[in-house]
Order: structure tokens, then C-alpha cells, then sequence
């Protein structure tokens, strides 16, 4: 065996297992199943062209030689970013820990209970520093929570103000320049109009519906918005606030100024800069709007036993539910970042995050006095921990960055500095020596810090926060460490088992891929830093885009989508803006064929378009005649096709060019939803079958975790005539020569997590790419061939074969009693996370094995599968108290003294020998979804609180 070959470490099935897996398929050879499998058509002539794969020894030398072209400089600049201290147990124990990054997003709550857990401690940080009743479970970043604020004021205007269609949004020019440039990208066509201004002379107009404030304003200044908030709430305008979360440490919480929404991002709570990402976004409101509330929100429910249990509330996000009608296309969050940013206040607590915000308060405020002795203006009246300073920007830069430090310089006249968490006397004597030096004048050393406050007692916090036992717990990294131990015990990860969830290709998360993240060379680089400082970023991500572009056989890349909702959004986005460059901005008709995902309507109609359905043959595929139809009736404002490929059913359409011409051919473009790249690349590609534009999960194929259900990233590709338009940044300059406005705050979106795809794509090399294709397709034939004596595939293609996911159909068992919810429980005992349930179609599970799984792994899982079929055979719709209804099975059900099933404790909990070497125990049994659902709690509550519930 060759030990220098990633691809043999990555790819599950080994040469010796071939044999046995292609004669269980019915074919001679893997290049016979391909064929009948992919149209040949549709088939690459050529294979990639990559640079040769590297060794994971290469690779190491490789980026280690790339991160030492960063300059890691003290970034003070601010603007939503700063960097902060990562406690060392967290990063081992969460960050670098795969039972905490392989996890999936946590639909299957009796094995997530201990991610809920850390989300519901995030939740209830957000809920307490902000003073509002709900929180979510994360969003993307802070500039798109902003826009998604908007969206639900906009969503819960009172009755009048929607009969009389009041549609303006007053946005403080004190907000952040990447977060007004994104809103105004989101609101044309929501229909919103924005008004940019100076609130202090606001009208307070029935014109508007909504208002947003920067708490504090971009430059630091620390503003009384009481009056502020009275006037809009007595005018019927709603406010949302941007809030910086150290700083509300220090600040009254929005809340109690009786605000409607606040927002934020969680990164100065131990998460690296990362060049701009990923970063947990926060997402605070009234209880009154919790329907509207974007995201996932974890709630507190019971289970079978009526034991405290925890969930996804409102499981069934509002895209799936309104598809056409939603107000917001987010089906994911920044989980593992959340994770981390609420580990880092469980183990500060209130009185460690008060010792921080002191601690960069003082640090500024003495900074302040410093460069006031030398003669220097600090502009603003109340701060915390941004000074805005009159001087020579241009000198002051020079000086700056010779020794070292980035500032943010807004005008020629003007220098701004924001102070972090790592910010030492030794710092803020640094930069009074840079001004110094410009002022050609001495100054005196601070040796420490004194106690000045720039905070007026008006504004000033006097409500505690973080009361909760968990917050005032785990102090020691002892503590915290057994802490994170236990909740990970309690949750089902890659490192246990398979997770086989189709559309989500959960493959392995290579530790050569994940190492270089620790690296500070790549954490601590500020997204809006010179681009010269950023020179490996600047490689990786070029070179990154220029892979990606040659896998999807289009002419360039945007990685600045930072999810796959994202991607879809962006890819219509770009759609839009080339139809008004022709002169057809009228076109406006989208069409999407009924098995689609629901986000993909929902990106539809937030890009401003009208969602058309068409219909899908009985084996589950486009019907062509119906697309013609409506694309020959809509052929005047036809925009685009979205059409996912392989289909969301798991098969190639061998109508998938006669469908691209379709579209070409009535005026639109087509978009190809990426989700299942993983059954093309190296084999066939979105330019070749005549997509116009294409998003990639890089947290689906290009080996990103999912991080228990974020981070994500969703680039798009596009053909040459897209090319000007691929998305820019108001504060870096990216896109292309017409770009529309930014899809997320960083001008490059999660750039930390690309690192991982570039090191898939750099190990796998070209070959290492198409047998990875290759044996996704293989798995999952396998499955299906060997599953094809008691479950039924619902659709193959025209050979009979899968693509790299398969759907089986559970609905015949209703016979017995028994639902398809009943067998993705079942399978929590015999160790394996569930397939995809009941997504295409009602009563079914989706199961997409990935290339990373051993032929061994695959056996485990498909005899879990048939031992649950017999199960099944043994009952009758009668049998209400079975092995099925009750599972999953815990510990405690195990040991307890009273049995009262009708079977026996070793079927219930080792019903195949092999669960017995490496069993899983649940730690809640079924929780009640309904319960959780009425009884809606997203804090940490008093345990009172819960027994009276």
C-alpha cells in the first residue's frame, strides 16, 4: 500500500473489496457502472486539469511555506472584526475535536443533546447581554442578520402599515459600511426603500416601517438612543440594533430601550478572525415574532418518559413550509462557531467577560489620554473601545505599518483604532510612540492602566447577566474540559459511525485538511486588512477559485457566499444583474421543478423573481414537455431555471441539455443547485451539460465539516458572460467590473474553512478527484443492490443504477403501524445516525453513503437496515408498544428494575452482534416534538420553571 497516496486514505473501499461489491451490482468493472450511470453525453472528454496530487507530507510543507506570506500585524481596525484569545480548552476540545466538527445539523435531537445543549448556553448569552426574550442558534454574520432583521420588520408591519404599503427603512449612516451596502442589495427587490441618514434628525415619517442603529456607531462613538427608540415606538417604526457583544458588557442592553430586534456577531468571543470567517452571527428579538424568527432556534421539550429534553424548535423552517411565499431563504447557522462562542462565556462567566471589557475599556481610554497629551483631537464623547483620532492618515500609516499595526483610516484627516482582547500596556505604548513619532514629540510610558471610564452613566449597564449556573460553573480548564467531554458524549459524530444523509454527503473531514486552522498565520488576519498582508490568503483563494472553475467547467469563481442558501441567492443575483445589462430587466419569471428544495423558491423570490412550478414524471424526472410549455408561455420574461443535478431523487436525467436548450432558447439562464457535485466531479460538470451558473456546498463535496450544522460555504461559478457580475465589498475591492453588492460581510466570505477544500483538491489531484466520483457512486449502488430484496428504490435512472444517493420507500409499512420516523429511531440502537428523512418525498429516507466509507461500514449499515425489516415483518398495525415505537433505547431503560415490553432488553439495545464492540447509548429517549413546540423556551430556564411547564 502506498502510505504518500491521500486519495487511498480518503476513499473507503479498498482494491481487495472491489470484487465482491461490483458482482453484488451486476457489473464487470467501475468504469461499466459509470456508463450506466452517467449519460454518456454528458460524459468529460478530458480529465481535469490540476497540478498532481501532494502527499498530506507535501501539503503540510506546502501551507506552511504559504501561511508564512501572511504578515500577521496587530489589527485595530475594527468594523465588526477583532481579534480575540481562543482558551486553549476550547480549541483542543472543540475546534480541533471531529465528535464536535463531523457532527450533522441536530434533526435528530436523542443523538444532538449535547450540541443543543452548548447552543441553548449560546442562546441564552445572546438573550441576556441584549435584553430580549428569544434568541436563535446563530445566523451567517452580522451584515446578513442585518438584512434578515429588516426582512422580518418588514414581514410584521401592523396592519395599516401593509394596507397602505409602507415599504421605507431608515439605516443610521453610523452602521457599518459592508452591512448598509448588503441591506441595500437584499431590499431592491423585497421592495423596500432605504433612507440613509443622521438618526439625530430623523423625521420619525409614517413612511417607515423600521430603523436600524449601530450600538456603538462605526467609529466607536457611543450614542443615547432612548429618545430615539421612544419616537419610532410611538410612530409605529420598529428598530433593530446592531450591537457589538463585548461592549454590552459594559452598555444598557437594547432591550430595556424597548427595541425590536438586536443584532451582531459572536467573533470576539474567542473565534480567529480567519480573514473574515466563519463567524457566528447573533439574532435577538421579542417573543411576539418568534414565527418569523430566521434560523433554528433550540428549545426545551420532554421525551417519552417526560424528562427534560432538548430540540430544534420550529423544526420545519419557513422556506420548506411558504416555499414562494418565505421571507428568508436561511436553512443553516454557524454551529461549531456557536459552540465555541458560548463555550468561551460559560468558562469567563460574568465576572471573567467583565474583567475583559474593563481590561480593553481602560486600555482605550488610556490610549486616549496618551494622544491627547501629545496634542492630538479624539473625536468622540463616550466610547468603549474605539477612539476616532484627527491627524495625517497618511503619515500615521506609514509609521503604523512599519511597526507593525493596522488602523482603519476612513478620510485623509482621519485615523480610527479599535482595541481588542489581546491589546497589552505594551500595545497601547506602541501606538503612542507611532503618533509620537509623527508629532516629533516624547511621551511617557504607561507601566499600567488606569481606571478611566468613557462610558456615560445614561448608557451605562447596572442589569446583571449570565446568572445561570452554567455560566458560573466551569471556570477551570478542569471544569470546562470534563464539561465539553460530556456534552460530546452525548451526541453521534463521524468519529463513531456512518452518517448516510442524502443531500448533505458527509464524508471524511481529512485531520491533514483541518490542521493549518490553528495556525495564527491563518486566524488572526483581519478581513479588511491590506491585501499585500494577506499574500498566502491570496494565493489559497485564488488558486481555490481557479480549481473550482475548472471542476465546473465555467470561466470564474465567487467565494463569497458563505452558505449554500447563500450560493442560490448570489447565483440568481447574478442572473438578474446580466438580464438588466442586456436591456431585459423585465425578465423576472424563475422556473423550479417540484421536487426542488425549498430554499431554492425562497432565494427566488428574495432575488425578486416569480417562482413558476413545473411538474415531474411519475419516475420522479423533469417532465420536459411541461418545462417547454411553460417556458414557451413564459419565453418574454423567462429569467432562469433551477434545476438540481443529479436530481434531488438521486438519478442523472438523460434530458438535462435537452432541457438547458430549453431555457437558452426562450431568453433565461440556467442555475444548477450543487447539492449533489459530488456524483460529477471528474466525471461530467455544470458547463458541460449547459448551466449557466452553479453553487458548491464546500461543506457537502468539498470536504468542509458540517460542525453540527455550520459552518458552510457556497460559492458560485459562472460562464463567461456572468463573469462582471460575481458579488463585491464596499471596503476591499472583489467581483467583477459590474458587481452587484455584497452576499456577505467579508469580501471573501469563510476564508479560514476554504483552507480545507484547498487542501481536498491539492491531495486528491485530478485523479484522486474522479475515483473519489467514482466510488460515491459505488457506495451507493452497493446499498441499493444489496437493501433491493426489502426495501423498494423509488428511482433509478434509465440503467437501473443510483447516482451517489438513493431513495427508499418506508411507506408500505403504515401496514404494520409503523411510520418512517419509527425506523429513523430505531436505527440510534443499532448505532447509525438516520438517512434524510422524508425529504423528496413524504414516507421515505434519502441515503447518500459518500466515497469515505469502508465496504466493512457499508455492511454494518445495510444489515442494521434489514435486521429493522424483519422487525418490521413481526408486527401488526395493532402492536403499539414494539421494539420500533419505543427506540431509541436508553441506559436507563436498560437497567431499570421494571421491564414492561413485550421483548426482550437484548433485542431492544444489541439486536446485531456487531452494536456490542462500540455501542451507542442515547441519553433521552423520543422527545415530543409537539410539546417543545407549545411550549416554546430557547433560555436556559430555572428548573421551576421547566416542573410548572
Amino acid at each position: 500500500m502506498r502510505t504518500d497516496s491521500f486519495a487511498l486514505r480518503h476513499i473507503g473501499p479498498k482494491e481487495e473489496n472491489l470484487k465482491e461489491m461490483l458482482q453484488t451490482i451486476g457489473v464487470d468493472s467501475l468504469e461499466q457502472l459509470i456508463y450506466e450511470t452517467i449519460p454518456d453525453d454528458i460524459r468529460l472528454k478530458q480529465p481535469l486539469n490540476l497540478p498532481k496530487a501532494l502527499s498530506e507530507n507535501q501539503y503540510a510543507e506546502h501551507i506552511g511555506k504559504l501561511a508564512a506570506k501572511n504578515k500577521v500585524f496587530k489589527s485595530y481596525i475594527g468594523l465588526g472584526y477583532h481579534q480575540g484569545i481562543m482558551p486553549a480548552v476550547i480549541q483542543r476540545n472543540v475546534l480541533e475535536n471531529p465528535g464536535w466538527y463531523t457532527a450533522y445539523t441536530p434533526y435528530q435531537a436523542e443523538i444532538a443533546q449535547g450540541r443543543l445543549e452548548a447552543l441553548l448556553n449560546f442562546q441564552t448569552m445572546v438573550s441576556d447581554l441584549t435584553g430580549m426574550e428569544i434568541a436563535n442558534a446563530s445566523l451567517l454574520d452580522e451584515s446578513t442578520a442585518a438584512a434578515e432583521a429588516m426582512a422580518l420588520l418588514f414581514a410584521v408591519r401592523d396592519r395599516k402599515q401593509k394596507k397602505d404599503n409602507v415599504n421605507k427603512f431608515f439605516i443610521s449612516e453610523q452602521v457599518l459600511p459592508q452591512t448598509i451596502s448588503l441591506i441595500k442589495t437584499r431590499a431592491e427587490f423585497l421592495g423596500i426603500e432605504i433612507v440613509l441618514g443622521n438618526h439625530a434628525e430623523f423625521d420619525y415619517s409614517s413612511e417607515f416601517f423600521g430603523a436600524l442603529i449601530q450600538y456603538p456607531g462605526k467609529h466607536g462613538q457611543i450614542f443615547d438612543y432612548a429618545d430615539f427608540v421612544n419616537n419610532c415606538n410611538e410612530n409605529s417604526i420598529k428598530v433593530a440594533v446592531a450591537a457589538d457583544i463585548l461592549s454590552l458588557v459594559k452598555l444598557q442592553a437594547p432591550g430595556e430601550l424597548g427595541v425590536d430586534v438586536v443584532v451582531g456577531t459572536t467573533q470576539r468571543f474567542g473565534i480567529p478572525l480567519g480573514y473574515g470567517g466563519p463567524h457566528a452571527a447573533y439574532f435577538a428579538t421579542k417573543e411576539a415574532y418568534k414565527r418569523n424568527l430566521p434560523g433554528r432556534i433550540i428549545g426545551v421539550t420532554k421525551d417519552a418518559d417526560g424528562n427534560r429534553a432538548l430540540r430544534m424548535a420550529l423544526q420545519t423552517r419557513e422556506q420548506h413550509i411558504k416555499r414562494d411565499r418565505a421571507t428568508s431563504n436561511i436553512c443553516t447557522a454557524q454551529v461549531l462557531l456557536a459552540v465555541m462562542a458560548g463555550m468561551y462565556a460559560v468558562y469567563h462567566g460574568p465576572k471573567g467577560l467583565q474583567y475583559i471589557a474593563d481590561t480593553v475599556h481602560y486600555s482605550t481610554t488610556n490610549l486616549a489620554s496618551q494622544l491627547e497629551s501629545l496634542g492630538y483631537e479624539q473625536v468622540n464623547s463616550a466610547y468603549f473601545d474605539t477612539l476616532q483620532i484627527k491627524a495625517d492618515a497618511e503619515k500615521i500609516k506609514a509609521a503604523a505599518e512599519a511597526k507593525e499595526y493596522n488602523f482603519y483610516y476612513p478620510n485623509a484627516e482621519t485615523v480610527v483604532i479599535s482595541l481588542n482582547e489581546t491589546t497589552t500596556t505594551e500595545d497601547v505604548n506602541a501606538v503612542v510612540s507611532i503618533f509620537a513619532e509623527v508629532a516629533s514629540k516624547e511621551t511617557e510610558a504607561l507601566s499600567e492602566l488606569k481606571e478611566i471610564s468613557a462610558i456615560p452613566e445614561s448608557v451605562s449597564r447596572k442589569t446583571d447577566f449570565l446568572t445561570h449556573d452554567v455560566f458560573n460553573a466551569y471556570h477551570s480548564e478542569t471544569e470546562l474540559m470534563r464539561y465539553i467531554k460530556k456534552l460530546e458524549r452525548k451526541d453521534l459524530s463521524l468519529n463513531h459511525s456512518m452518517i448516510s444523509l442524502g443531500s448533505c454527503t458527509m464524508k471524511l473531514n481529512a485531520a491533514s485538511e483541518m490542521l493549518p486552522l490553528s495556525n495564527p498565520q491563518w486566524g488572526n488576519i483581519h478581513p479588511f486588512a491590506p491585501v499585500e498582508q494577506a499574500e498566502g490568503y491570496q494565493i489559497i483563494l485564488k488558486e481555490l477559485e481557479d480549481q473550482l472553475t475548472e471542476i465546473t467547467g465555467f470561466s470564474a469563481t465567487s467565494l463569497q457566499p458563505n452558505s449554500g442558501a447563500q450560493g442560490e441567492y448570489a447565483g440568481l443575483m447574478v442572473i438578474r444583474a446580466y438580464h438588466e445589462a442586456e436591456g431585459q430587466g423585465h425578465r423576472d419569471v424563475c422556473l423550479i421543478p417540484s421536487s426542488a428544495h425549498g430554499t431554492n423558491p425562497a432565494s427566488a423570490v428574495m432575488a425578486g423573481m416569480k417562482v413558476v412550478v413545473t411538474k415531474a414524471t411519475e419516475n420522479g424526472n423533469i417532465d420536459v414537455d411541461d418545462l417547454r410549455e411553460k417556458a414557451i408561455e413564459h419565453k418574454d420574461n423567462l429569467a432562469a431555471l433551477m434545476v438540481t443535478y443529479p436530481s434531488t431523487h438521486g438519478v442523472f436525467e438523460s434530458a438535462i441539455k435537452e432541457i438547458t436548450q430549453i431555457i437558452h432558447d426562450n431568453g433565461g439562464q440556467v442555475y444548477m443547485d450543487g447539492a449533489n457535485m459530488n456524483a460529477q466531479v471528474g466525471l461530467t460538470n455544470p458547463g458541460n451539460i449547459g448551466a449557466d451558473v452553479c453553487h458548491l456546498n464546500l461543506h457537502k463535496t468539498f470536504a468542509i465539516p458540517h460542525g453540527g450544522g455550520g459552518p458552510g460555504v457556497g460559492p458560485i461559478c459562472v460562464a463567461k458572460q456572468l463573469v462582471p457580475f460575481l458579488p463585491g465589498n464596499p471596503v476591499i475591492k472583489t467581483g467583477g467590473e459590474q458587481a452587484i453588492g455584497p452576499i456577505s460581510s467579508a469580501p471573501w466570505g469563510s476564508s479560514l474553512v476554504c483552507l480545507i477544500s484547498y487542501a481536498y483538491i491539492k491531495m486528491l489531484g485530478s485523479g484522486g478527484l474522479q475515483k473519489a466520483t467514482e466510488h460515491a457512486i459505488l457506495n451507493a449502488n452497493y446499498i441499493k443492490e444489496r437493501l433491493s430484496d426489502h426495501y423498494k428504490t423509488l428511482y433509478s435512472g434509465e440503467r437501473g443504477r443510483a447516482a451517489h444517493e438513493m431513495i427508499i420507500d418506508c411507506r408500505p409499512f403504515k401496514d404494520n403501524g409503523i411510520e418512517v420516523t419509527d425506523i429513523a429511531k430505531r436505527l440510534i440502537d443499532y448505532g447509525f445516525h438516520a438517512p434524510t428523512v422524508s425529504f423528496p418525498v413524504a414516507g421515505t429516507v434519502m441515503i447518500e453513503p459518500t466515497e469515505s466509507e469502508s465496504k466493512a461500514e457499508l455492511d454494518r449499515f445495510c444489515d442494521a437496515l434489514i435486521s429493522i425489516r424483519k422487525e418490521i415483518e413481526e408486527l401488526s398495525a395493532d402492536d403499539t408498544n414494539n421494539v420500533l415505537k419505543n427506540a431509541p433505547h436508553t441506559i436507563k431503560m436498560l437497567t431499570s428494575s421494571e421491564w414492561s415490553f413485550p421483548y426482550s432488553r437484548e433485542k431492544a439495545a444489541f439486536p446485531l452482534e456487531y452494536i456490542a464492540d462500540n455501542k451507542f447509548w442515547p441519553t433521552v429517549r423520543r422527545v415530543d416534538e409537539a410539546f417543545g413546540d407549545r411550549n416554546l423556551m430557547c433560555t436556559c430556564p430555572p428548573i421551576e420553571e421547566y416542573m410548572e411547564a
